[in-house]
């Protein structure tokens, strides 16, 4: 219920959102007409036909966004014509003519009244529903993950149709407030005539920039500026984030948080025949939730490697449950070598239907569930850090459990490499991702869905910036470079940048060359560069690409792939 009132405040707040402005003349160009029967079947139109294409573009590949191109292209001809009728009454009946012969009635025609068809109105609804392309807000970025990462359900469908709900509420009071004072000015004016046209110009405005791309361009990243802040503190507030765990106290009971659930939702089993609930029974248990690709993941994996060693003989089962984020990370080869390449060698379940998560309506990666001997969940630590007192609990459990003569001290905080604690600079650059869905902070144009497009990266960048440079192809959550020497440039604060990279489907070596303010890193080069900057992807992971020698100021970084077919998937900072 809040997620659902969250959709629905995410959407009555696109009326504050510059991308909403290419739209609005099609919605007020029926602001004279009784509202139940023009603009409520026009508006629900818009919600139900936003609602159907974001469920397909989310869930069923770029043949969805293909086919809502074509739609854009009819519905744009359409409302061109609309726009037209507004301007001239003669051209009006001129251009209709077709139009009612075949009983279509999706053109408003003023001049004899057959305006106020209820299926013309939704038919015009169909047709903005086709061309609006609201800015991918943390609202509906939020919508659209969880379309991603749950899969096709009622429940997503319902979300998506929420938060259009909420778009067409506050687009149907204004609606309702223009035409009152469209009615006023032509009874005291005598200027009904002039505020048809002034529509018809603004309808004729509105194709145009949605044809030139202004609706998912210039006014996107204008859109992010002014409802960013808003839709994020109402995410806080109707999901806050996780209080954090309160200090253990020496020899005070933990909680009893739930009971183990079922591990039967797992695809595969690395390392392990598949565990049960029941066999675990009487044994400590460890359930850490990563991906491989998770820098937060990867830093914390010392720790738990060194739990299981630790504890092993002493009854700590740990199972790691590998979730995936993206697409390539459902593949078991992909996962079995990360994991061999980590050095994981507890048990690991692979929870590509996320069953396991739901069960234990996880949200987060890492997340470390501690279970004592008679499977209750007795804590929880969600994210990085306090590993000492995870530790605790793991010794406090196996103690209740009658294990004695635990090994003492705490496993070690030195550790290098990619897997070393992040910098805590408050001020490094967020999670950035590079696909549309999630995409924040692109600047140097229009991002293209699905299809090539020749991008050219801006002369400056602000801090947090990036941009595409040469052609690729966006996806919901990656890019694709077409063209051999294409790259990515960032503008960005840490002491470390990491990317998570790819080779194309064929799998072969792509070489790529990193600058930092347009020099070779030099000392600061990445585990996955050289001090000159050049490096290979040779699989699908995370590429350290940048650690500071000295402190996390802002610099410019810039990666030259020097073959083409690379997939970038996301930036992260430490």
């Amino acid at each position: 219920m809040l997620v659902l009132i969250l959709a629905y405040l995410g959407g009555v707040l696109t009326i504050l959102s510059p991308c909403i402005l290419p739209v609005l003349p099609f919605v007020f160009a029926r602001s004279d007409k009784p509202f139940m029967r023009n603009g409520f079947p026009m508006l629900l139109g818009m919600a139900i036909t936003f609602s159907a294409v974001a469920t397909l573009a989310a869930l069923g590949g770029g043949w969805a966004v293909h086919a809502n191109q074509y739609g854009r292209i009819v519905a744009l001809v359409v409302l061109a014509f609309l726009g037209l009728t507004l301007l001239s009454t003669h051209l009006a009946e001129w251009i209709t003519r077709p139009f009612v012969a075949l009983g279509n009635r999706l053109s408003q025609r003023s001049s004899t009244g057959d305006g106020d068809s209820i299926w013309g109105a939704a038919g015009l609804g169909v047709a903005t529903g086709l061309l609006w392309a609201p800015c991918a807000g943390p609202i509906l970025g939020l919508l659209l993950t969880g379309a991603a990462l749950n899969g096709a359900s009622v429940q997503t469908t319902l979300l998506l149709l929420t938060y259009a709900a909420g778009a067409a509420t506050s687009l149907g009071l204004a609606l309702l407030i223009g035409g009152k004072v469209f009615a006023l000015m032509k009874r005291s004016l005598g200027a009904g005539e002039w505020v048809r046209r002034a529509l018809g110009a603004l309808v004729l405005c509105g194709v145009a920039a949605i044809a030139l791309g202004l609706d998912t361009g210039l006014l996107t990243r204008v859109s992010l500026a002014s409802t960013g802040g808003i839709e994020q503190k109402l995410i806080d507030t109707v999901r806050p984030a996780p209080a954090p765990q309160p200090e253990l106290k020496a020899g005070e009971p933990l909680p009893v948080e739930g009971t183990f659930p079922s591990l039967a939702g797992a695809t595969k089993w690395l390392n392990s025949p598949p565990l049960t609930t029941g066999s675990l029974r009487g044994k400590v248990v460890l359930v850490d939730f990563w991906t491989y690709s998770c820098i937060n993941c990867i830093r914390s994996l010392p720790y738990v490697r060194g739990w299981a060693d630790k504890y092993k003989d002493h009854g700590l089962v740990v199972i790691g449950v590998h979730a995936p984020e993206f697409a390539f990370e459902k593949d078991p080869a992909n996962v079995a070598k990360a994991v061999k390449d980590l050095g994981v060698d507890y048990p690991v379940a692979l929870d590509n239907d996320y069953a396991i998560w739901r069960g234990f309506n996880n949200e987060y990666w890492p997340a470390h569930y501690f279970i004592d001997a008679q499977g209750q969940i007795r804590h929880h630590h969600f994210g990085e850090g306090e590993y000492r007192q995870s530790e605790d609990v793991i010794r406090q459990l196996l103690t209740a459990a009658g294990q004695k003569n635990l090994p003492g001290g705490y496993v070690s905080d030195a550790h290098r490499g990619v897997e070393a604690a992040a910098s805590n600079d408050p001020t490094r650059s967020p999670e950035t991702y590079v696909g549309y869905a999630r995409a924040r902070n692109f600047v140097g144009g229009r991002v293209v869905h699905d299809d090539a497009h020749d991008y050219q990266a801006p002369g400056t960048l602000a801090a947090d910036q990036w941009s595409f440079d040469g052609r690729w192809t966006v996806h919901d959550e990656n890019a694709q470079l077409d063209k051999a020497g294409g790259g990515i440039v960032y503008r960005f604060r840490g002491r470390d940048l990491h990317l998570v990279l790819g080779p194309a489907s064929d799998g072969k070596p792509i070489r790529f060359r990193v600058t930092l303010d347009g020099k070779s890193p030099g000392a600061d080069h990445g585990m996955d560069t050289d001090a000159d900057g050049n490096g290979t992807i040779t699989g699908q992971r995370l590429y350290q690409l940048v650690r500071q020698a000295n402190g996390s100021g802002e610099r410019l970084f810039e990666i030259t792939f020097l073959d083409p077919g690379v997939q970038a998937y996301a930036f992260t900072f430490g």
